[in-house]
């Protein structure tokens, strides 16, 4: 295993739990991943005063509910101490091996991984599991703007944002209309001595209550059984009338329908918009000098320019003539199965409209099962079908964006994984539940 954020812990308890020998690696001094404020690793993007924006009973394992005292929208730190319940209450510590960074991933002619780690040192195993993440590698605006290498002030992406102390005082311009420009727009609203943010397009904005609710707990949007396109439209109706049009407050009207992009999720930037908090502007023309100007001629100082553009999924201990993501499209089925390498498989790598963790857990008890004989895939001319009209299908509903390539509805997914391990445990029956691997590493397979 590749990662113990929270996708690879809760593969590692499914592959504990069947009975494997499984190590998992780990660059930082601990669990969480993302979720860990100033993680020594680098690579989390946690800011200071960070709050999920998925409700505290949405994103929780179901092997272990959060805390009852937790807030409906807990903080970093509180999620991070979760990550840390749930590794010591499944004894799972003595599995991972800390502050030990994958350097390199080889696949031998036998099938069997090597992998090199931090020091030189190189371990080999039957099969791989991926969960590295895919909120760590910055993704800058592609091409640059005009002027940015002679801007005089400082510019630097979402990842690198730790606290709005470091924009007391200073004119700031963002751009942005995802969830970490709301944030870090509406932290900086409350220090700096202007904010500014620049849209490339609109964006429906959700609030994280309805009715008094938390709004992913809304029941007809839970609902798998009901066709997705008339839970949308329901959706998009009661925020239609609960919120209004974005071109009442001053932000551009979405260029699609609700449900058709990554949504975003804010309580506040609202309120400080039509508090004159915020100007809102299209997007970047150029920068010139201390300046920033937008699409429609309008300048402004700007000491800071923040880029909340996205990451790019990346492997950096794959060769990228056997794994990539160019243009952060990789073809799996159903987000975890390669269609040609048997025994690599990949955790947590997915955009729901809701939290990831709940999805990593049922992904890795599938890819559990799978190890240990008790699912087999389709065919693989089936599997190839699959991959190819999901993506038509992505490709249909939401904007093309490089944001819009791992997609899914929480419920759905869910859903519709638990009939396909259904399933695929028919197939492994009538197969006499083979084992997909070798089983160097299986202490024993239960089908």
């Amino acid at each position: 295993m590749i990662g113990a954020g929270s996708s690879g812990i809760a593969a590692l308890k499914a592959l504990r739990d069947r009975g494997f020998d499984a190590t998992c690696y780990e660059a930082s001094d601990r669990v969480g991943g993302n979720w860990v404020f100033e993680n020594v690793n680098g690579m989390s993007a946690c800011y200071r005063d960070l709050h999920i924006n998925t409700s505290r009973l949405r994103m929780a394992y179901d092997d272990l509910p959060m805390p009852q005292d937790y807030p409906d929208y807990p903080r970093h730190d509180q999620i991070a101490a979760y990550f840390d319940m749930y590794v010591d209450q499944f004894d799972l510590r003595p599995l991972i091996r800390f502050g030990t960074r994958v350097e390199r991933a080889d696949r031998g002619a036998d099938g069997v991984w090597t992998l090199t780690i931090s020091g030189g040192e190189t371990e080999r195993f039957d099969a791989l599991l991926v969960a590295n993440g895919h909120h760590w590698d910055p993704r800058w605006p592609e091409p640059g703007f005009p002027g940015s290498e002679t801007f005089t002030g400082r510019q630097m992406h979402a990842h690198d944002y730790r606290s709005p102390d470091d924009l007391q005082g200073r004119d700031v311009v963002v751009l942005g209309m995802g969830n970490s420009a709301m944030d870090i727009s509406v932290e900086a609203s409350y220090v700096a001595r202007s904010v500014h943010l620049a849209a490339r397009r609109g964006a429906h904005v959700v609030p994280k209550y309805l009715f008094g609710k938390p709004t992913d707990q809304l029941g007809a949007w839970m609902n798998p059984r009901i066709p997705f396109e008339l839970r949308r439209r329901l959706v998009a109706r009661l925020m239609k009338i609960y919120v209004g049009d974005m071109s009442k407050y001053g932000l551009p009207e979405p260029d699609h329908g609700f449900g058709q992009a990554h949504p975003t999720v804010s309580g506040r930037i609202l309120d400080r918009i039509t508090h004159g908090a915020i100007t809102v502007h299209p997007n970047i023309r150029r920068l010139d000098g201390d300046e920033v100007e937008f699409e429609d001629g309008t300048r402004v100082h700007a000491d800071v320019v923040v880029y909340c553009t996205g990451y790019r999924i990346s492997f950096p201990f794959f060769d990228e003539g056997l794994i990539s993501a160019p243009g952060n499209r990789i073809d799996l089925y159903r987000r975890v199965f390669h269609p040609e390498i048997p025994n690599v498989f990949f955790i947590g790598l997915l955009q729901p409209l809701g939290a990831v963790m709940p999805l990593s857990e049922a992904q890795g008890r599938w890819v559990a099962d799978h190890l240990a004989g008790g699912y087999a895939l389709p065919p693989a001319g089936e599997v190839r079908r699959f991959i190819v009209q999901d993506l038509a299908a992505m490709q249909r509903r939401y904007v093309a964006s490089k944001r819009h390539t791992i997609q899914v509805d929480f419920d759905d997914y869910l859903y519709e994984l638990e009939h396909e391990r259904q399933r695929g445990g028919e197939r492994a029956r009538a197969q006499g539940y083979p084992l997909p691997v070798p089983a160097l590493a299986m202490a024993g397979a239960i089908a």
